[in-house]
């Protein structure tokens, strides 16, 4: 039977619809030999690769977003400075968070420590600051690698990881398919940096401006790739509605998700029988 591997984008909250993908796989029985993710297509990598269902996942997701007040105590212990920086002229770390911290916070307890853990190979994109290149991660403490990979500057603090200063994988690799050239027959790649629904046009906050200048350069970067090479199933759910910092809308957005799976199935079928 020919073999899968999965490649899962960045783009924020709008990436929970990698969970439903996730659970196409599952009912098809298909299991991907490879994974590689960059932000928040490597959280959902990491969860799937250690063993998640699609299922469990969105369990997980819609847990978490359905009790505001514990996620914004998990936010107040994930900042990477105290409230004293405030008047001691560290303001940027007062309100900026610890992504290694984010991670600990918000990751589920049965992500391995190590890369080695995982139940199939992961490929964590991150981007070096001062080198302007992609740092590759699959071996090594995992949750420190996805802390850098989703380390979005200035909501986040970089993450030092061997004297490289690292910051979020979209910056150079938002799609990382090329990771799996030749691990698999079949390599499916799932991108939601799509534009904003046609009806959403009002003057964003300054966090969500700046996330959205980013998926902005994401769409771009990933054009550019696809015009030189593509997977061999694109999917991209349906997600541009929401924002891109609006996990607190897991629900919602899953069920917005929800009708990729018919493509996904589809479309998949056809290649693993061809």
């Amino acid at each position: 039977m020919k073999t899968v591997a999965l490649a899962l984008g960045g783009g924020g909250a709008r990436g929970l619809a990698h969970i439903v993908v996730a659970e196409a796989l599952d009912e098809m029985g298909v299991r991907p030999v490879a994974i590689a993710g960059t932000s928040i297509g490597a959280i959902i990598g990491a969860g799937y690769a250690a063993g998640m269902s699609g299922r469990e996942m969105r369990r997980y997701a819609i847990h978490i977003a359905h009790n505001r007040t514990d996620v914004m105590r998990r936010m107040m212990r994930s900042r990477a400075g105290k409230l004293r920086h405030l008047f001691g002229g560290g303001l940027g770390d007062a309100t900026r968070l610890d992504a290694e911290l984010l991670c600990e916070q918000f990751l589920p307890d049965s992500l391995p420590e190590d890369f080695s853990g995982l139940s199939m190979p992961l490929t964590v994109i991150a981007s070096d600051l001062y080198r302007r290149c992609e740092v590759v991660f699959s071996e090594g403490p995992l949750r420190r690698s996805l802390a850098a990979s989703i380390s979005l500057p200035t909501i986040m603090r970089p993450v030092e990881v061997d004297g490289q200063i690292l910051v979020d994988g979209g910056a150079t690799n938002p799609l990382p398919f090329e990771h799996l050239r030749g691990l698999a027959d079949v390599i499916v790649a799932v991108d939601i940096s799509g534009p904003i629904s046609a009806g959403r046009r009002e003057v964003p906050n300054a966090l969500e401006c700046l996330y959205a200048t980013v998926l902005v350069m994401t769409n771009s970067i990933i054009s550019e790739k696809l015009r030189h090479d593509a997977p061999d199933l694109l999917v991209q759910p349906k997600v541009g509605s929401f924002r891109a910092l609006g996990f607190l809308q897991a629900s919602a957005i899953l069920r917005a998700a929800d009708p990729v799976k018919a493509e996904v199935r589809e479309r998949l079928e056809k290649l693993l029988g061809a």
